[in-house]
């Protein structure tokens, strides 16, 4: 007996800084299969492209996933990848969903079936979230001696890694340098001494707070070119990162620089599609592929997976969305054989235990898999009507400087 398709929609809500976004898909027999996407890490117009191919869906079977994923591609060639792609994928996960739900199953066995039970994380934007956005993730964090604190809070709560990005500390509090997301406006992206000084002083914080044993990651994003990339990584080489993740949207670039880091390189975050993966591959650009399931769809990122198992390369997932996100991205990282490490945000909205029927365990610095069906966590509709959505939000809402 097939589930038939009846409605496909979107849903979105406040979440401080930026919106949550969710896609509903809604069966004849009253399975819903849901997924959670982002519009607003550079990605205006994915709400728009869910809505249109959702149409395609009526009255389609709710378990053929890959299906859709052909003739989607096939109708959206001309204009493939970005927020097209985004918007597949959305779908794509709320699929896997409902299927997994008519199943009785969890996602993860639709992806080949988990081989661990548990994930190892690495706490995200610390202290990122309580410099940028302190009246949502309190305790502000102003200056060097908060960096220190939350260090020790990472290692007290038995966090074994930590991520941060590139802060500012010379006049003034605290600040994120990100020029390459325009904030502030220096699309020459030259990078000086006095960067490398402040980026060199917060990381030794850092390393006071968490102490000798735990991993320190950095972000360094799309805030440099080649040559800027390469003064960064050569003043931290003594400084023992767990890896330095670098957007580049050129793969030979990428590779040069990670041929002359002697700190491992991390990429790929924002590629669609294994078209996108490819070259990034074959010129060996990256020590980890990044991975956004929620961008790609699970089971297509478990194909990428595969092509980078294939390159003898490990896998991580880009997760610093909200809770759903945070469960799909867990069944990928439950069932690919190629695993590094996986992304978590901590640092969590007031509102967050509302808005999802079950939050992430961890245990000892690890998320646990859930077992139950489909992802694991639904969105509350009624929470989400509670906290109306922002007009913009991300990425979109910063101003120049």
């Amino acid at each position: 007996m097939t589930s038939k398709i009846v409605e496909v929609k979107t849903l979105r809500c406040d979440a401080g800084w930026r919106n949550y976004r969710f896609v509903k898909i809604t069966t004849d027999d009253g399975i819903v299969g849901w997924s959670e996407f982002d519009e607003g890490f550079g990605s205006p117009g994915v709400n728009s492209v869910i809505e249109q191919l959702g149409q395609r869906l009526i009255g389609q079977d709710v378990r053929e996933h890959e299906r859709f994923y052909a003739d989607a591609w096939c109708v959206t060639r001309p204009a493939a990848g970005g927020v097209i792609g985004e918007g597949i994928g959305a779908i794509e996960n709320a699929l896997l969903d409902a299927k997994a739900k008519t199943l009785g199953v969890p996602c993860y066995e639709l992806l080949g079936g988990k081989i661990r039970d548990r994930v190892r994380v690495y706490w995200s934007h610390a202290p990122g979230w309580r410099i940028n956005h302190p009246q949502y993730f309190p305790p502000a964090i102003t200056d060097l001696d908060g960096v220190r604190a939350v260090g020790a809070e990472v290692r007290a709560k038995g966090f074994t890694g930590c991520k941060t990005n590139i802060f500012i500390h010379d006049d003034g509090p605290a600040r994120q340098w990100r020029a390459g997301f325009g904030v502030p406006f220096y699309p020459e992206l030259n990078v000086d001494r006095s960067l490398i000084r402040n980026i060199r002083t917060h990381l030794e914080a850092l390393r006071e707070g968490v102490g000798p044993d735990l991993d320190i990651l950095i972000d360094l994003n799309f805030n440099a070119k080649t040559e800027g990339y390469l003064q960064i990584l050569r003043a931290l080489e003594d400084l023992d990162l767990f890896w330095a993740e670098i957007d580049c949207h050129n793969p030979k670039a990428l590779g040069y620089i990670r041929r002359q880091s002697r700190i491992p390189i991390s990429s790929c975050e924002t590629l669609i599609g294994l078209r996108q993966f490819l070259p990034y591959f074959e010129e060996q650009a990256m020590d980890v592929a990044i991975v956004d399931v929620p961008w790609n769809g699970a089971f297509q990122s478990i194909k990428i997976a595969a092509l980078a198992e294939a390159h003898e390369v490990n896998v991580a997932p880009h997760n610093f969305y909200g809770h759903l996100c945070t469960m799909m991205n867990a069944h990928f990282a439950a069932a690919v054989p190629n695993l590094r490490i996986m992304e978590i945000d901590i640092d969590r909205l007031s509102w967050d235990k509302d808005i999802f029927s079950h939050q992430p365990e961890f245990e000892n610095g690890h998320l646990i898999i859930p077992d139950r069906p489909g992802w694991g966590t639904d969105p509350v509709e009624e929470a989400i009507l509670a906290h109306p959505p922002k007009v913009t939000g991300g990425l979109l809402g910063y101003k120049r400087s």
